[in-house]
């Protein structure tokens, strides 16, 4: 005499069960060049560590797979991304990557060539930059130059002109990006910053969206502390100019500097 369940057995292959099995078949890596790309485009690229930007690249140069083992393999290999970079194709085919079985696996010459031609490219462009470094030699120059970076920006800036002992510029450096009325600024990280870039002199400059380029109170006191911070280490503060529409005041020029 045959007995019936109170309930039913759900088939092992049922929906869910086929639902799960096909994500378990899915590789780990199933959505990772989506999510790091969004990522790349909300944070920006200055947020990616070594890694995940050397695997952005690596994706135009291996169109499928798993690349993050490659990126981490390559900079524990060299030391760093610009170790990385500058290693000739020969050393960088040398690199084994594991795969699931345990077997090693080498780069191909074509993505080891495609690394080299990026080392080649910012070679390039850093023996050009010297010759293209404006020269702040004039006020009317100086204007110029800071309306045309800041005198239309919707949201505020603060930014640092890094200077030789000729006046000429090393760097345009973005410190700080604002609210329309707002962007912090940090003494002691611009004065590191000089430093750092090796410069003996700065201008500051921030734009005001609002149109009129009166320094404000904050501002006044944000630039005296920069001017003492410098001086400590020899340094100078050349000027601060505020950008508006209305025109460009100098800090100088106004007596508060």
């Amino acid at each position: 005499m045959s007995s019936v369940l109170p309930f039913p057995i759900a088939s092992p292959r049922g929906p869910d069960a086929v639902a799960r099995s096909a994500r378990a078949r899915k590789p780990h890596h199933t959505g990772h060049r989506e999510r790091l790309r969004q990522r790349a485009r909300d944070a920006g690229l200055t947020a990616l560590p070594d890694y995940e930007l050397l695997e952005l690249f690596l994706f135009r140069s291996l169109p499928r797979g798993d690349v993050k083992p490659i990126a981490k393999a390559l900079l524990a290999r060299f030391g760093s991304l610009a170790a990385v970079l500058a290693a000739p194709v020969e050393a960088i085919v040398t690199v084994k990557i594991e795969d699931s079985r345990g077997k090693g696996t080498g780069l191909g010459v074509e993505t080891a060539l495609d690394l080299t031609a990026l080392h080649e490219v910012t070679r390039r462009i850093a023996r050009e930059e010297p010759a293209k470094r404006p020269v702040i030699s004039s006020w009317t120059a100086l204007l110029a130059y800071v309306r045309l970076a800041l005198q239309h920006e919707p949201r505020e800036q603060f930014r640092v002109l890094y200077l030789d002992n000729r006046n000429q510029l090393i760097l345009d450096e973005l410190q700080n990006r604002g609210t329309v009325d707002h962007a912090p600024a940090y003494p002691r990280e611009v004065v590191r910053r000089a430093l750092e870039l090796s410069a003996r002199a700065m201008i500051l400059v921030h734009n005001h969206p609002s149109g009129d380029p009166t320094p404000s109170r904050a501002d006044i006191e944000m630039t005296r502390q920069v001017v003492e911070a410098a001086r400590v280490l020899g340094l100078e503060v050349h000027d601060h100019l505020v950008v508006g529409r209305d025109g460009v005041a100098s800090f100088k020029q106004l007596g508060l500097m």
